[in-house]
C-alpha cells in the first residue's frame, strides 16, 4: 500500500477543497493515486472546490494596506462581481494585503504564509473560501512600495469597504516634509494616477520599443502631409512631446486643476513645505486588467434553462 504523506494530503486538499480527514480516507481508498482520490471525493460529494478551480476568475477586489513609509496593494479575483460584496471575501482580501505587506509580493510566498488569526496557510484558507462561497477565487498579484523617509500615499477608487475597491493606487513620496503635507499631496497625485493611467513615471522609464513604435507611427502619418523630410522631423519632435505629455506621469497635466504639469505641482508643494519632495514611484492596479472575462449570452442561458 502506498504511503500517504502529509504533503500528498495537502495537495489533494488544495485540489479538491475537501476536509483533511476526507482527503486521507480518499487517498487510502485509492492507494495514494491523487487523481483517483479526487474522483472518489467527487463521487461522495466532498470535492467542493474541484469543479470551481478551473473557472475564469476575472472579477473581485483590489485591497490596500498602508503603513506610513510603506504600502502594499493586492488583487484577489472571483468569478462574479457579486462576490465582491461578500463580507467573507472582503475580509480575505484585506487579510491578504496585510500578509503581502509582511512577506512580499511573491504570490507563492503569500500562499505559503500563515493566515492571520489562524494556524493554516493562506492557500488552505483560500480553498476553504472557494468551498464556502461557491466560486473560484485566485490571489493574482501584489506590489509594495517603500521609502526610507517620506510617505507612500494611497487611493482606492470604486470602494466597497475600507481600502477595498476596483482600482488601487500607491504613490511614493521621498521627503522630510510633514506627514500632513505629504498625505494631502499624495492623495491628489494618487487620484490623478487612477484617472489618467500613466504608462511610466518619467520619459526614461518608458519602454524603448513602445517609444520607437509610436515614433514610427507618427513618421508615417507625417509623411502623408507631403512635406519635406526636414519639416517632418520637426513635426515628429512636437508630436512625440505631446505623446510624452499623455503617457508620462511627470509630464501629464494635473486632472484636478486641468492646467499644471505634475512635475510643477510637486515643485510648488515642495516650495510651500520648504523642503524637497520627490515622487519616486507609483503603482496603479486595476481589478481584472488584462484578464479575459467571460461574456455571458443571456439569450442562450434562457434557452438552455428552457431545455431548447
Amino acid at each position: 500500500m502506498a504511503q500517504i504523506t502529509a504533503a500528498l494530503v495537502k495537495e489533494l486538499r488544495e485540489k479538491s477543497g475537501a476536509g483533511m480527514m476526507d482527503c486521507k480516507k480518499a487517498l487510502a481508498e485509492t492507494d495514494g493515486d491523487l487523481e483517483a482520490a479526487v474522483d472518489w471525493l467527487r463521487t461522495k460529494g466532498l470535492a467542493a472546490a474541484a469543479k470551481k478551480s478551473g473557472r475564469v476568475a476575472a472579477e473581485g477586489l483590489v485591497g490596500v494596506k498602508a503603513e506610513g513609509t510603506k504600502a502594499t496593494v493586492v488583487e484577489v479575483n472571483s468569478e462574479t462581481d457579486f462576490v465582491a460584496r461578500n463580507e467573507l471575501f472582503q475580509k480575505f482580501v484585506s487579510d491578504i494585503a496585510a500578509v503581502a505587506a509582511e512577506v512580499g509580493s511573491d504570490v507563492d510566498a503569500i500562499k505559503a504564509a500563515t493566515y492571520p488569526g489562524s494556524s493554516k496557510p493562506v492557500s488552505e484558507v483560500l480553498t476553504d473560501n472557494i468551498a464556502k462561497i461557491g466560486e473560484n477565487q485566485t490571489i493574482r498579484r501584489a506590489v509594495t512600495l517603500e521609502v526610507e523617509e517620506g510617505l507612500v500615499a494611497n487611493y482606492v477608487h470604486g470602494g466597497v469597504a475600507d481600502n477595498l475597491g476596483k482600482i488601487g493606487v500607491l504613490v511614493a513620496l521621498k521627503s522630510a516634509a510633514g506627514e500632513d503635507v505629504l498625505a494631502a499631496l499624495g492623495k491628489q497625485l494618487a487620484m490623478h494616477v487612477a484617472a489618467a493611467n500613466p504608462a511610466s513615471l518619467s520619459e526614461s522609464d518608458l519602454d524603448p520599443e513602445l517609444v520607437e513604435r509610436e515614433r514610427q507611427v507618427q513618421i508615417e502619418k507625417a509623411k502623408e502631409s507631403g512635406k519635406p523630410m526636414e519639416i517632418i522631423e520637426k513635426m515628429i519632435v512636437g508630436r512625440m512631446r505631446k505623446y510624452y505629455e499623455e503617457v508620462v506621469l511627470l509630464n501629464q497635466i494635473f486632472v484636478i486643476d486641468g492646467e499644471s504639469k505634475i512635475s510643477d505641482v510637486i515643485a510648488k508643494a515642495a516650495k510651500a513645505a520648504g523642503t524637497p519632495i520627490e515622487l519616486v514611484g507609483f503603482v496603479r492596479m486595476e481589478m481584472g486588467q488584462g484578464l479575459e472575462k467571460k461574456e455571458d449570452d443571456f439569450a442562450a442561458e434562457v434557452a438552455a434553462a428552457a431545455g431548447r
